[in-house]
């Protein structure tokens, strides 16, 4: 899916990791949300709460899943999942587009 309608986008930014890591926020009819947002290379963990699908639209990464076996490469195209009430890394190699799915 290339756009969104009928989404409610939060104004306010979402800035990690001195800006190496933003997104906005979509927030959609139905309560569920989403973000769209841009990584800069470099090394990240993040915690999340609920379960997220990770679709990476362009560049690439790494990923280190709990439970998996090592780190994962992650190019543009394709998707990851993190499960909920978990901690997960990325290696961030290139400016890498990305859009996060929470799931409840």
């Amino acid at each position: 899916m290339s756009e969104f309608r009928n989404v409610t986008v939060l104004r306010k930014a979402n800035v990690y990791f001195d800006g190496g890591v933003t997104s906005r926020t979509l927030v959609f009819p139905d309560g569920s949300r989403k973000t769209l947002g841009v990584m800069l290379p470099g090394e990240y963990e993040f915690n999340t709460d609920d379960k997220e699908v990770m679709e990476i639209l362009s560049g690439n990464l790494q990923v280190l899943i709990p439970g998996a076996s090592g780190w994962r490469t992650v190019t543009g195209g394709e998707t990851f999942e993190v499960p909920a009430a978990s901690r997960f890394s990325l290696k961030v190699s290139g400016i890498t587009d990305y859009c996060c799915s929470f799931i409840k």
